[in-house]
C-alpha cells in the first residue's frame, strides 16, 4: 500500500483519486507457499491467493501469467490469481452470492473446478459444495439458488467457443442458460457464423420468443 494511502486512512479521509484495479499479472514466482505465492513483476513482488491445486503446478522462478481478482476493502487489499477466465468468471458468481467470501470462493474453484461448480449448480447438487471445508448447508443452498442459470459451460457439454462466448453474453442479458445455448447451437448448425452474426442472430429469435411469451 502506498504511503499515500496509509496516509488518508490513518486521519480517516478517503483519497479523492480512484484505486488501481489489478485485472491481470505476468512475472517470476519468487515465492511459493501452498495457496499463495509472490509474482515478481518489474521488481515488485505481489502477494497473489492462489487454489491449493494452481501451487502444485508451479514452480520457482517460472514465468506465469494470472487472471486477477482483486478485492478492494476499507482496510484491506487482496489479490486471487486463476490460470483462465473461466475460473476468474465463476470466482466472481460465488461471491456474488450472500456468506460466501474470497476464500471460501477461491476454496470452491479449487476442490470443485468450474466443470463441478457448474454441474452441482445444473443437478441442484448442494452436497459438493458442503463437501467443502468451510462452506455450511444453508450456504450450500444458497450457492445452488443464486447462481442457478448464470453458470455456463456444465462438464460434457462440447460446444465451441463462439457458442460458449455468445451464450454467456446472453446469460449476462438475462436469458436462462439452458434454452439460449439450445437456440444458439440450432442457429449455428453450419459452424459458418461470425460471432458477432450469431449473437445478432440468437438475440433476436430470443427476444421474439420472450414477446410472444409475454403476450401470451
Amino acid at each position: 500500500m502506498a504511503f499515500s494511502d496509509c496516509f488518508f486512512q490513518a486521519i480517516k479521509v478517503k483519497p479523492s483519486y480512484p484505486l488501481p484495479v489489478i485485472a491481470s499479472l505476468t512475472g517470476t514466482i519468487t515465492r511459493l507457499g501452498l495457496t499463495d505465492c509472490v509474482i515478481e513483476v518489474s521488481g515488485v513482488g505481489y502477494l497473489v491467493n492462489i487454489t491449493a491445486k494452481a501451487s502444485l503446478s508451479l514452480k520457482l522462478e517460472s514465468q506465469v501469467r494470472f487472471n486477477i481478482a482483486h478485492i478492494i476493502r476499507e482496510d484491506s487489499q487482496s489479490l486471487y490469481g486463476f490460470e483462465n477466465e473461466a475460473e476468474l468468471a465463476a470466482f466472481n458468481l460465488l461471491c456474488s452470492v450472500s456468506g460466501v467470501g474470497p476464500k471460501s470462493a477461491l476454496s470452491v474453484i479449487g476442490s470443485l473446478g468450474v466443470d463441478g461448480v457448474a454441474q452441482a449448480v445444473a443437478n441442484a447438487d448442494d452436497s459438493m459444495f458442503r463437501s467443502v471445508s468451510g462452506i455450511g448447508p444453508k450456504t450450500a443452498k444458497l450457492i445452488v439458488v443464486t447462481l442457478t442459470g448464470k453458470i455456463v459451460g456444465v462438464a460434457g457439454e462440447s460446444s465451441s467457443p463462439q457458442v460458449s462466448n455468445v451464450v454467456t453474453a446472453l446469460v449476462g442479458l438475462g436469458y436462462q442458460e439452458r434454452p439460449t445455448r439450445k437456440v444458439v447451437e440450432e442457429i449455428n448448425a453450419s459452424g459458418s457464423m461470425s460471432e458477432s452474426d450469431l449473437l445478432r442472430s440468437a438475440l433476436a429469435q430470443l427476444s421474439t420468443a420472450r414477446k410472444v411469451s409475454a403476450d401470451e
